[in-house]
Parts: C-alpha cells; structure tokens; sequence
C-alpha cells in the first residue's frame, strides 16, 4: 500500500488498537463500544490506558490507573475478552526520550506481525504518549502502522489550545513528525459537529441495553453535574469526540466524514501550527456528517448495524 493509500479509510476488516484515557470524559466509553460492536470490519487486538490529569485525576498516572479500570468495566459490560495494558504515567519529557510502559511495550512488539502492506491501525483518543514513545523506542513500526488521532483544534482555530495535545505536546510532535501514515480528527472547529442532545440519548441510548444505556445515563448525569456547576441551562448538546476516530475507519464503506490529504503542520509549543520542511503528507478531517455517523453509532451499538 503506497502512503496515499493508507491516508484512505480503509474499505476491508482490518485490525486496530485503541489508546483511550477512558475515564477523563464520557466520549471514550463511546468510542470503545462503538469498536467492539464493529466486529467483523474492525478487529480490536489491544486497548491502552492513556495518561490524562484534570479535576478527574490528581495526576497523569492516577488518571491512567483510573481509565485502565474504566476500560475493563466497560469490557465486562460488552462482554468481550481484549487485552488491556497500562500505559504512561507521565507525559513524555522532551522529543527523544520515551516512557516505558506495558502499553508501549506491547504497541512495538505488536507492530511487528505487520506490514506496510497490511498495517495496524492506530486509533488514539487521547494524549498521545503511550504511541509516540513506541515509536522513539523504535521506529522501524512506523511503516507497519497508520495513526488515527483526535488532536489538535482545526487549521483555522484561534488557538491549538486543546485538551489532548496540550497535555503532552512533546509526544504529539513527535508522532506528526515520524513517518507513519498519519490522519488527523481536529477537536474545536470539526469534530464539534458530532454533538447529540438530550433527548437523542434518551431515545436511541436509554434502556436499549446494557451498554447503551450505561452510555446514555452516564453522558445525562455528566451533563447534569456540569451544567448545574456551571451554565444553570436548560436547553443544551454535548460532542462525544472520541467516535468520530472510530468512526473514520468506517468511512471507506460509507461517508461519514469528508478529508484533505495535505502537508503535516507540526503543533509547537505556542499551541499554534508551525510551518515545517516535512514531506510527507496527512488525511486532515474537516467535515463530519454528523447525521450519518450518528445514525451509524446508534445501529452499531443496539445490533442493527452493518
């Protein structure tokens, strides 16, 4: 498969890894369901807890212990057996040096049973430390691997200032600047299309089954804390960014979301796009049919999917 190629959804069942800091929102759990409900298209071989540290988590590593256990309450609810392996706790202390983990341990030796002809897909919905210090501990996978990451604010954002890059830029400029195939899924400005409301879950999510209706009740009582802490609002929507990565593996079969095969802009450290002398190029996502993927989501998780 030529590099083009592999910036292309994908259109036959591949198999993929999911670095997910599960327990930092609601949008994981999300995104994890929506993968293993996915089979035979998708096959998940491993799910690695990601570092996050916010009012959720007193550090990175608490916040990795803490999505680690949400990732096997979640296995235990869908009922499906995938190795989990603790990642990084901490972010990555400069460019070069990566943190050993089980996680990044397990990336690299998993690589290897790839090709540039039949890679291993990548999907990261986090900080993306625990894939960018598998590549700086070897970066012979990169032609064996294709990185799917929600990261990063659009192009046209103000500010780069988002949640999963900023914990660790160092790592997200590492893994924008390898040679692995690489697609983007910009945070504020397009993944911001994906938002559902709260009678959505209420009638496509609640009470529908086990998984779906932990998903739904567990996104109303997130809303709920929030908006009464914060916004004392009745009318709202919430994004559940995390499906649209999943998501873009599904693309090849269906549109779901729209892309642009451009340049590599790496982040910096002034949370804007820098200009860069890289020649390789990217799949940039800027249009999600927020209506499709939805709808795709909803089939998937309560069995009617195809």
């Amino acid at each position: 498969m030529s590099c083009r190629e592999k910036l292309t959804p994908p259109t036959h069942p591949v198999d993929v890894v999911l670095d997910t800091d599960a327990y930092n929102e609601i949008d994981d759990q999300f995104a994890l369901a929506y993968l293993l409900r996915s089979k035979p298209h998708l096959v998940t071989k491993a799910i690695y807890a990601a570092p996050f540290h916010n009012r959720r988590s007193t550090s990175p590593e608490d916040g990795m212990e803490k999505s680690y256990n949400e990732i096997l309450k979640l296995l235990d609810l869908l009922e499906e057996d995938v190795p989990v392996l603790k990642g990084s706790a901490t972010y990555l202390p400069d460019e070069q040096t990566p943190v050993d983990s089980p996680a990044a341990r397990h990336l690299v030796q998993l690589a290897h049973e790839y090709s540039p002809e039949n890679p291993l897909y990548v999907v990261a919905i986090g900080a993306i430390t625990n894939v960018a210090s598998a590549i700086l501990m070897d970066t012979s996978i990169c032609e064996n691997i294709v990185i799917v990451w929600l990261g990063g604010n659009s192009l046209f954002s103000h500010s780069n200032k988002e949640f999963n890059l900023m914990q660790d830029i160092a790592a997200g400029r590492v893994v924008v600047g390898s040679s692995a195939p690489f697609v983007q899924l910009p945070c504020w400005g397009v993944v911001t299309q994906f938002a559902l409301c709260e009678g959505e879950l209420n009638q496509w999510f609640v009470g529908k089954n086990p998984v779906s209706d932990y998903l739904g009740k567990n996104t109303l009582a997130y809303m709920e804390a929030g908006l009464q802490e914060k916004f004392h609002t009745r009318a709202w929507s919430k994004v559940i960014w995390d499906v649209t990565a999943v998501g873009w593996l599904h693309s090849g079969r269906m549109t779901l979301m729209d892309q642009t095969i451009m340049p590599r802009r790496l982040p910096d450290y002034n949370h804007q796009y820098e200009p860069t002398t890289l020649d390789s190029e990217m799949a940039y996502i800027h249009y999600i049919h927020r209506d499709a993927l939805l709808n795709h989501l909803i089939d998937t998780l309560n069995g009617e999917g195809k």
